[in-house]
């Protein structure tokens, strides 16, 4: 994993000109990664504590449709997440930065706004890495005299949402085959 986690491979020539962005993109990348393994430890035990909960699921039972409502969110906050790593992943140089990760930046929001009341830590985490990721997108966009429109960003980042979403109440389905989900 801590390959992930690192922009060694980053082309620090293109990037020479402004030396703030690598190190501040090195600190993001980390933060991400730390993020992502604490929502991986969080979904293991809510897993476990799940499969009791859930033996005797009763629709109308307020408790086992909220367990269930959190093991989502917590799998899609890391699917998301990951979808992310793998694009900062992407990044090759300065003028990547304004092509990769405007649309992160909105996806980041969501996945904040829905863990805040599950997760408050990884909420704020989230938060401080868009305004992080949020500064080095517009540093590099200025050196770069890039262009990027916004409304495109937010729709590739809603049809990326709304993709995970499916993956993953297909996956919540396969894990919980023997319980009637409500399709809401």
């Amino acid at each position: 994993m801590m390959s992930n986690c690192s922009f060694s491979g980053i082309e620090y020539a293109n990037i020479s000109q402004n030396v703030t962005i690598v190190p501040r993109l090195d600190y993001s990348n980390d933060l991400l990664c730390r993020i992502i393994g604490i929502l991986k430890k969080k979904r293991s035990e809510i897993r476990k504590t799940n499969r009791f909960i859930l033996a005797d699921f009763d629709m109308s039972d307020k408790v086992c449709q909220r367990a269930l409502e959190v093991e989502k969110t917590v799998v899609f906050s890391i699917e998301i997440l990951s979808q992310i790593q793998k694009r900062t992943g992407m990044i090759s140089g300065i003028t990547s930065i304004p092509e990769i990760l405007p649309s992160a930046i909105p996806m980041i929001r969501t996945i904040s706004a829905q863990l805040y009341g599950i997760l408050p830590e990884c909420s704020q985490k989230l938060s401080e890495l868009s305004v992080h990721l949020g500064s080095i997108v517009l540093d590099s966009a200025t050196l770069t005299k890039a262009r990027f429109d916004f409304s495109l960003s937010n729709e590739e980042s809603s049809l990326l949402l709304d993709e995970v979403k499916l993956m993953v109440d297909s996956k919540i389905s396969k894990q919980y085959p023997n319980l009637d989900f409500l399709k809401a």
